[in-house]
């Protein structure tokens, strides 16, 4: 899939604003200057600031121009996990297995509708393994309109959470725990029979306005747990 112009722009900016390329306060070049480098017109240059603007990127400052937005602080009751991470810090090996991969429309389901938003949607299943024995499934769907990229990614070996926490600045996500009895496809890849107890995570994720992703992932039982720490004497990253 061609990356549309104005999502080159925005990819472009805060690629850069990131990555530390431009700091808080800096101001960016004047909408007649994008027009020029990009050699496009006012409002696709517009609809990127505007994507960036929602992102909390940017703020517009009027008469004076765009500036790179001040971090705002957040305080997450968990944050969004990188499982390879996780898994090389206590120890074991790790590895991902990718079991399917399609991009469709959205489904009746207003989750997958609100997610696709006007475009389409990419399917990821996989598999998390640690010492050769597996982990948990995931099933994930992302926004080909918020996340071009990922139609064309390499993602067989770099799991899929792995890639967007690296390519994709999120500024809010929302988390579900449960317990539920794994069934169908899910136990068929994790090894397990039917009815199994597993852990199952759901989490959204957006950018600005946007939204990302929406994972469900499904780990054993005894494999696999959650720590949040809490108070004022909790550590901070």
């Amino acid at each position: 899939m061609t990356m549309s112009l104005h999502e080159l722009i925005r990819s472009d900016y805060e690629s850069r604003i990131i990555g530390g390329f431009l700091a808080p306060g800096d101001r960016l070049p004047t909408e007649q200057a994008l027009m020029q480098t990009y050699g496009c017109s006012r409002m696709t240059v517009n609809k990127a600031l505007s994507k960036l603007l929602s992102a909390g990127l940017i703020e517009r400052r009027k008469k004076a121009g765009t500036f790179v937005a001040k971090p705002k602080v957040h305080s997450m009751v968990l944050d969004v996990p990188d499982i390879a991470v996780q898994v090389h810090e206590r120890g074991q090996a790790y590895a991902y297995r990718p079991l399917r991969r399609l991009v469709r429309p959205p489904g009746e389901d207003e989750e997958e509708r609100l997610l696709a938003a006007s475009g389409m949607l990419m399917q990821i299943d996989g598999l998390h393994i640690a010492d050769g024995a597996p982990l948990g499934a995931e099933f994930r769907l992302v926004s080909t309109d918020a996340v071009p990229a990922i139609v064309d990614a390499d993602l067989d070996t770099l799991p899929p959470g792995s890639w967007l926490l690296q390519q994709v600045p999120w500024t809010e996500a929302e988390t579900r725990i449960s317990a539920v009895g794994v069934a169908g496809d899910e136990a068929r890849w994790l090894e397990v029979s039917a009815g199994t107890p597993c852990l199952c995570v759901e989490r959204r994720t957006w950018r600005g306005e946007e939204r990302i992703t929406y994972v469900r992932q499904l780990f054993l039982g005894h494999a696999y747990d959650m720590v949040a720490r809490f108070g004022p004497g909790a550590p901070h990253g």
